[in-house]
């Protein structure tokens, strides 16, 4: 029973056969998963994964058809009031007052909370970070300067858990890394993140452990690392001219080379795994362009699990 309890509270969100469904929809199947207090953890799927439906039923928005949830040691259903209380949450669309600039929201949200000053002036600190206007009305305000606000709202008491549904949309890349870096300080301070995404980049650069959902289906939970380095990338090379066919042959048979063509001085080849060989291959010639891209997320998903996940 003790070691059951100690288990239990090293847990910041664990689900049992969590299922969601909407009427002959299935929104989430059978979604068993853990995020450990401390750690950040990234939550990956194409837009319509089941990303969202996860999320709003673990905060109680929406109630599971079956099975259930428990959040920093909660249900989800019986001391929903009390879990929000220690979290802070951004879901993936929002609505502000429209007649109050940033910072009266904040005020308003701190003053709610009963962590008046502190809060603020943490506010004013992520807001000269993220470069957020806080004294202009909402409704004048661009869609990312409104989602900066909405950032700041979730993190700026320190919250035990912070639950954030596709954080960077709207967010400019500068923004995006130093959104990122705040998550990765939240961390150390003993904070704990569950965020969802689409962007396998910004989830490989802070995440700690990844749960890739997949037609509502939790299809693997990996370490970033480890999926990453599986991941192949669409590779375009463009030389200054025609390169000798024993180059083109030796890179055309490297490990995880596939797709392969060659068009004049034009290579184009998805590859998997390192890319070291080919860069030392290529650097013999005199390269115009080199293009390395990954996937996106669905394309991704159907190379791994093919057209059955399981």
């Amino acid at each position: 029973m003790a070691a059951a309890q100690k288990h239990a509270s090293s847990l910041a969100i664990q689900t049992f056969d969590l299922t969601k469904t909407y009427g002959a929809r299935r929104g989430i199947h059978n979604v068993n998963l853990t995020v450990a207090r401390g750690e950040i953890f990234g939550f990956l799927g194409p837009n319509g994964a089941g990303k969202s439906t996860t999320l709003r039923t673990l905060l109680g928005y929406l109630k599971p058809t079956s099975g259930r949830a428990e959040v920093l040691g909660l249900d989800v259903r019986s001391h929903s009031v009390a879990i929000h209380r220690r979290l802070g949450n951004l879901p993936s669309e929002f609505s502000l007052e429209d007649r109050m600039t940033g910072f009266q929201l904040l005020r308003f949200y701190a003053d709610l909370r009963g962590s008046g000053t502190v809060s603020l002036g943490r506010a004013r600190e992520l807001a000269k970070r993220l470069d957020a206007n806080l004294d202009t009305p909402m409704r004048r305000l661009s869609r990312g300067n409104k989602q900066k606000i909405g950032v700041i709202q979730a993190l700026f008491h320190d919250p035990e858990l912070i639950i954030l549904d596709e954080p960077t949309n709207g967010l400019d890349p500068l923004m995006q890394g130093e959104f990122l870096s705040i998550l990765q300080e939240a961390r150390d301070r003993g904070q704990t993140v569950f965020f969802s995404s689409h962007v396998l980049s910004e989830v490989e650069r802070v995440a700690d452990r990844v749960g890739i959902i997949r037609d509502g289906e939790l299809v693997a939970v990996e370490d970033p690392n480890a999926l990453t380095g599986r991941a192949y990338r669409h590779v375009r090379i463009k030389f200054e001219g025609p390169i000798d066919s024993s180059s083109v042959q030796r890179i055309a048979s490297l490990p995880g080379v596939d797709r392969f063509e060659h068009h004049d001085s034009t290579l184009t080849f998805t590859i998997g795994g390192s890319m070291n060989e080919l860069i030392q291959i290529a650097s013999q010639h005199h390269v115009r362009s080199l293009d390395a891209v990954r996937p996106p997320l669905d394309e991704l998903f159907l190379a791994y699990y093919g057209d059955d996940p399981e």
